[in-house]
């Protein structure tokens, strides 16, 4: 009976919130637009008087117009002396709202508890007795996981304390924290796995996926290094490929990333689920450096044919195990032969500046630098002026030297090839990024400052770029 009282007096407060506001008439709003009236015809006798003062109109039509404002003010002063004598000897009727906020007021009063009792006895449980907060589970409420899984990683964490040199272990706690969202303590277990297992490359691509979705989806330097050893390990991995991509775009190395998108992409299947998400992201990078999408994506490989379905079935299982066994030495020949194939067509056709391009492009990615330079000059010996063929055989050259962390001189060879193309094109973004990160690394402050100020002035405040090389110039500036 409580519910039904409370309930009652919720539906009654808010009918008297709504209701009464629609019944009251504004008080005030005719001795509001009188007042307004009289200054407007105030501001018309003003303007009178100085059209009469200028000789625009004569004595005779000034006289006429004050006269016909005269009369509209007296009229609008004795309404008001009228409403308030009324209004003192209690003959003025009583405001009165419009009909149509009464008939709103009077069907609301109405619908609103006919409404409530309608929709409560609908959905309504009053028969369901009250749930203390203690006899809860609001973990399942919120839609967590049960309690019993979270026992068993309670209790797999309790053993991964007493042997924590268990990869599996670890991997398998891992991928639990990643599907319940707890990101931070995924990559932590994942890079546990990860120092125990070594090179196991489905765990390195766990985890550098989780470190990616930790970090809001910005490839942080840790996931680089860890897409970058899958690589080393199989360079045709199709998500390290796409992964370290997207951190040479991050980065603003926009052309890189265009080249290794491009390459996935002519090096994929028609339907391999990730061909839409390259192609998104190539047409990103080729509209940062202002070229025409279609121009540059290139078109994928025909749709694999489902294998055809085993007549002798008692063959099936071993068939299987042997296809598995051998299912990636074929994928490895099958790429190998379109790279050996693409080189003997450039042997044959050796004007083809871009098709040595991207077999520069295909050898890097496999890390065939030696071949990947070799391919760059050849398309440089066929096009020397071209400010992409230069930049591409200087990026072939730098992907060639070791890497450190420690900034230092670039190849004399590589500083050239770029110094040609920015001569070239003065605002290639390329040249200009790698000159100032040799100039940096060399002490030479000034030239790295004026390079990546032209590089800064084509980028907007907003876009990621910007920050990356703002923060370069600060550092510079505070002899970083």
């Amino acid at each position: 009976m409580l519910f039904w009282i409370v309930a009652a007096a919720l539906t009654a407060a808010v009918v008297l919130l709504i209701v009464p506001p629609l019944l009251r008439k504004p008080e005030g709003a005719a001795e509001e637009r009188a007042a307004y009236d009289l200054e407007v015809y105030r501001d018309q006798l003003g303007e009178l008087e100085r059209d009469q003062g200028r000789g625009l109109i004569s004595e005779a039509q000034a006289a006429a117009a004050r006269a016909e404002i005269g009369r509209r003010m007296l009229a609008i002063a004795d309404r008001g002396k009228g409403g308030a004598k009324a209004g003192a000897k209690g003959k003025a009727p009583a405001a009165r709202a419009p009909r149509s906020a009464m008939a709103l007021a009077a069907l609301l009063a109405v619908l609103l508890p006919l409404g409530t009792l309608a929709v409560y006895g609908k959905l309504g449980r009053p028969e369901l007795p009250a749930q203390p907060l203690a006899s809860r589970n609001l973990d399942h409420e919120r839609g967590g996981p049960p309690k019993n899984v979270l026992a068993a990683m309670d209790k797999l964490k309790a053993q991964l304390a007493e042997t924590p040199d268990d990869p599996q272990g670890w991997a398998i706690l891992g991928q639990a924290y990643a599907k319940m969202g707890r990101l931070p303590e995924a990559a932590d277990a994942l890079g546990k796995a990860v120092a125990l297992a070594g090179d196991d490359l489905e765990l390195l691509g766990s985890y550098g996926e989780v470190l990616i979705s930790a970090n809001g989806g910005t490839v942080p330097d840790e996931a680089r290094k860890t897409f970058d050893r899958v690589l080393a390990k199989d360079p045709t991995e199709p998500r390290a490929r796409f992964y370290a991509a997207l951190a040479r775009f991050q980065a603003g190395d926009t052309k890189d990333a265009l080249e290794r998108w491009s390459a996935l992409l002519a090096e994929s299947h028609a339907d391999a689920p990730w061909v839409p998400v390259v192609r998104t992201q190539i047409a990103e990078a080729a509209k940062t450096l202002n070229l025409d999408p279609a121009k540059v994506t290139p078109e994928p490989l025909p749709a694999q044919q489902q294998p055809p379905v085993a007549q002798n079935q008692g063959q099936g299982q071993g068939q299987g195990q042997a296809q598995g066994q051998t299912e990636g030495e074929d994928q490895q020949q099958m790429i190998r032969g379109m790279v050996d194939g693409l080189a003997a067509r450039l042997e044959a056709n050796p004007d083809d500046v871009d098709g040595w391009l991207r077999l520069s492009r295909s050898y890097g990615v496999m890390g065939e630098s030696a071949k990947a330079i070799d391919a760059a000059r050849k398309a440089r010996e066929q096009a020397p002026k071209r400010p992409d063929v230069l930049i591409a055989y200087a990026s072939a050259l730098l992907s060639a030297e070791p890497r450190s962390s420690k900034p230092g001189p670039m190849p004399e060879e590589a500083v050239a090839a770029l110094r040609q193309a920015l001569a070239a094109e003065p605002d290639n973004r390329d040249a200009l990024w790698l000159l100032g990160l040799n100039a940096a690394g060399v002490g030479q402050t000034a030239e790295a400052t004026d390079l990546w100020t032209r590089l800064l002035a084509q980028f907007k405040p907003e876009e990621p770029e910007y920050t990356l090389i703002r923060a370069r110039l600060d550092s510079l500036k505070a002899g970083g």
